[in-house]
């Protein structure tokens, strides 16, 4: 007996997965834009904001793989899964306009940041950011065009998105910006590099799961 069955949206988001005819020209813009953002930074020499805004966007790439890896090990829906037109679907939960997002949010998040550090206004900021996006979520979701399917990340009961969806995201951003000095940061945004990029080629071109 089939217990589970795969979800209509889900199949709506593994139709155009890496689909590449719907590509249009926006893409293209929204890449200037986002190589405006860390231009800007590498002018002013700010490679705290840089990094930072590199590790935010490395921490949603980790998200958006074991996120893949839900609907294959469910094969039924992921955690999340985003569907209508886009340039490019690249994993079951992220297409290129929100990746572009991403790649810019923790640079945005920075500029907030205070110059005196305290755990209570980094707390504040990163709660903050985490609700803000999860409000923009759950629009996106009354759209018909971003899916939940499990209660517990679902509306109304939302404290695991703000906590996992977002908060370690800005935490991690706060985080590398505070660090004392580029050589740190380097590590850290390497070491989340790195197993960004083993998480992908494993489970993406190797066992073909994502």
């Amino acid at each position: 007996m089939v217990l589970a069955a795969v979800t209509d949206f889900t199949r709506e988001a593994q139709h155009q997965l890496r689909d590449t005819s719907h590509f249009h020209w926006s893409a293209v813009a929204l890449l200037a834009f986002v190589f405006y953002v860390y231009a800007v930074e590498v002018e002013r020499q700010r490679w705290d904001i840089i990094l930072a805004g590199i590790a935010l966007w490395a921490m949603d790439w980790f998200n958006e793989v074991a996120n893949a890896l839900v609907l294959h090990a469910t094969d039924r829906a992921a955690i999340w899964t985003a569907t209508g037109s886009t340039s490019y679907q690249i994993l079951i939960g992220l297409n290129l306009e929100i990746s572009m997002m991403f790649a810019v949010a923790g640079v945005v998040f920075c500029k907030y940041l205070p110059p005196r550090r305290t755990f209570a206004n980094r707390a504040w900021l990163v709660l903050g950011f985490s609700c803000l996006c999860v409000f923009v979520e759950i629009l996106l979701h009354a759209a018909g065009v971003f899916h939940w399917e499990y209660w517990w990340w679902n509306v109304p009961f939302v404290p695991l998105i703000v906590i996992f969806g977002y908060g370690t995201f800005f935490a991690m951003a706060a985080y590398v910006h505070d660090l004392p000095d580029n050589r740190r940061r380097l590590r850290v945004v390497g070491a989340l590099a790195a197993i960004d990029a083993v998480g992908i080629l494993l489970f993406g071109p190797i066992l073909g799961w994502i």
